[in-house]
């Protein structure tokens, strides 16, 4: 057993029917040659009869002594695997947006807490012979880098491996010695005070350290001359409502070798590009609809300080903010002012130590967190507009018992003032992008997707003039709910 991090319970905590707290894959994968009638069948028989299980997927909350107050996970090893591994077909025509439709109403339901926190979806009847997985599981237990690396380390880049098993039966060579189990006087009212004021005063030593970075961030709120975006300095929109239940997704796919000449002319990062052309979308979205902010909205950009080859439950993450350049209408004028924002935020993080990050992200989403908990999301000023991911994915194609994966595409959380979250995945020479959205705040957000590829085809056309436009040669693919 493990006691979870005070960030990784507020995942917990926070969960509820209108914003449930996972986060998912959905992979889309080719039957290998010669596959039988009954392949999928089988490779359903087989996800079901799994009996060796490996973290996080054997895991269960059990609750602290005080409810609710740093829960610990514990490991169990008889499963309902019925349950848990669901077999599901699209309806004819079987394309991208009964997909989506699909998707979107598996992704709307909430985790059953008294289980292990997660399911995965085998869906038949997809075009082109093809099937897909769509697999989902608890934010508190996993973020989008570990689960990368997860599904990595179970799939094999050989199309001749077989006899490959599931990954919740697949233990990561990283994870060959098994996490240490904690004394159960660390579960006694005693032993959780021990551990509750070690954790205050490592903390508080970190708060320590932050003066410098709190400072320049209270500094540039209001500040247009200051490239740095505070927190809470950005502006109330229609993204920022209260959600219900119903959740709409979408897909878009870019080759990859496109968006890094564009960053070699502009002289800017991968993830500038991609801020550029979400922040034109969402201007002309927001336009349309006359409900355009006159201040920029802000992007909460997930940074990863997960060590290397680490697949540790629970997340590991911090935020930099920055500028989307909405109220720029200039393409290039706001990629620079999107890496000016950016380029200074990491020189922010960057100066922090390992503990002062974990105090300096528990400073930035704690007041979002307990928005959650006080039922304030939706109805004060946010912290930052959206959420904007771009998670490293494998660059060579991947197998599983010779299905070749053909892409894969993340699908977040929203919240309550947090309708709409964008996250990237490279894989394969692609990245692919997945819209995720509360129906009923942004009913027509699949405009969004199609959007980007238009705003990447102009800042294409401008900065990198010798090659043409792709907006009908480059793949692309839209998954949308009604």
């Amino acid at each position: 057993m493990r006691r979870m991090t005070p960030l990784d319970a507020a995942w917990l905590t926070v969960d509820s029917r209108d914003t449930p707290m996972h986060v998912a894959t959905l992979a889309i994968l080719s039957k290998p040659k010669n596959a039988s009638p009954t392949y999928l069948q089988d490779l359903v028989k087989e996800f079901q009869g799994a009996r060796s299980f490996v973290p996080p997927w054997n895991l269960r909350i059990r609750q602290s002594p005080l409810k609710n107050v740093l829960p610990v996970v514990e490991e169990i090893h008889d499963i309902d695997m019925e349950y848990h591994v669901r077999h599901s077909a699209l309806p004819h025509p079987g394309g991208e947006r009964e997909l989506g439709v699909l998707v979107s109403r598996l992704h709307a339901h909430q985790l059953d807490l008294s289980r292990p926190l997660w399911e995965c979806h085998i869906i038949e009847g997809l075009e082109n012979d093809r099937f897909a997985l769509y697999t989902k599981m608890h934010h508190a237990l996993i973020d989008g880098v570990a689960g990368v690396r997860i599904m990595q380390q179970s799939f094999s880049e050989n199309p001749r491996e077989r006899g490959m098993v599931p990954p919740w039966s697949k233990r990561a060579a990283t994870q060959a010695r098994r996490e240490r189990v904690l004394e159960d006087a660390a579960f006694s009212p005693t032993g959780w005070a021990q551990h509750a004021l070690a954790s205050t005063r490592s903390k508080a030593r970190s708060v320590a350290g932050l003066g410098k970075t709190l400072a320049h961030l209270v500094g540039a709120s209001g500040n247009r001359e200051n490239a740095l975006t505070s927190p809470y300095d950005s502006p109330k929109s229609v993204l920022n409502k209260r959600v219900s239940p119903p959740r709409r997704f979408g897909t878009q796919q870019y080759d990859l070798d496109r968006l890094k000449k564009i960053c070699k002319a502009a002289d800017v990062s991968l993830n500038d590009v991609v801020l550029c052309i979400c922040g034109a979308a969402l201007r002309r979205f927001l336009l349309e609809s006359n409900a355009l902010p006159d201040k920029p909205l802000t992007a909460g950009i997930p940074v990863s300080v997960r060590p290397a080859g680490d697949v540790q439950v629970g997340t590991a993450i911090s935020f930099i903010l920055s500028t989307l350049g909405t109220d720029i209408a200039d393409p290039v004028l706001r990629l620079k002012a999107i890496h000016a924002s950016t380029d200074k935020a990491k020189q922010e993080l960057q100066a922090l130590t390992r503990k002062q990050i974990d105090a300096y992200t528990l400073m930035v989403m704690g007041p979002f967190i307990g928005s959650l908990v006080t039922g304030l999301g939706g109805r004060t000023r946010p912290v930052f507009n959206l959420t904007i991911s771009n998670v490293p994915g494998p660059q060579k194609p991947l197998y599983f018992n010779g299905a070749r994966m053909e892409g894969i595409f993340p699908v977040s959380l929203v919240a309550h003032g947090q309708a709409l979250n964008i996250t990237c995945l490279s894989y394969a020479g692609k990245l692919n992008f997945g819209f995720t959205a509360a129906r009923d705040t942004l009913p027509h957000m699949q405009r969004l997707s199609v959007y980007t590829g238009e705003a990447l085809d102009e800042l294409e056309a401008i900065l990198v003039p010798s090659g043409k436009s792709r907006s009908t040669s480059s793949t692309k693919r839209k998954a949308a709910a009604s």
